[in-house]
């Protein structure tokens, strides 16, 4: 059975995940070793390797957005993607 972690997270940058956090987040999940999905509220989730997908969930400042993360890592490739999202990456 392959590990499966997920969390919640406040988006901290000042203007949402635009186009630099969006590449920030993007590139550790793809560089994570691990499957990652982010969604926005009730949304579906959209792969969180994907610059363009995370772009389109138009996450702004303070919107909660839902990670989950599958494999032995999971924990760990979380812990290091709710760090970028919390931070204001505009500041």
């Amino acid at each position: 059975m392959t590990a499966q972690a997920t969390r919640t997270v406040r988006i901290g940058s000042a203007n949402g995940l635009h186009a630099r956090p969006a590449k920030l987040f993007a590139q550790a999940a793809k560089e994570a070793g691990a499957a990652v999905t982010v969604a926005k509220g009730s949304g579906a989730p959209v792969n969180a390797a994907s610059i363009l997908s995370v772009i389109s969930l138009g996450a702004e400042y303070g919107d909660y957005v839902t990670l989950t993360a599958e494999g032995e890592s999971a924990e760990r490739v979380l812990d290091t993607l709710t760090e970028l999202l919390t931070t204001d990456h505009d500041a």
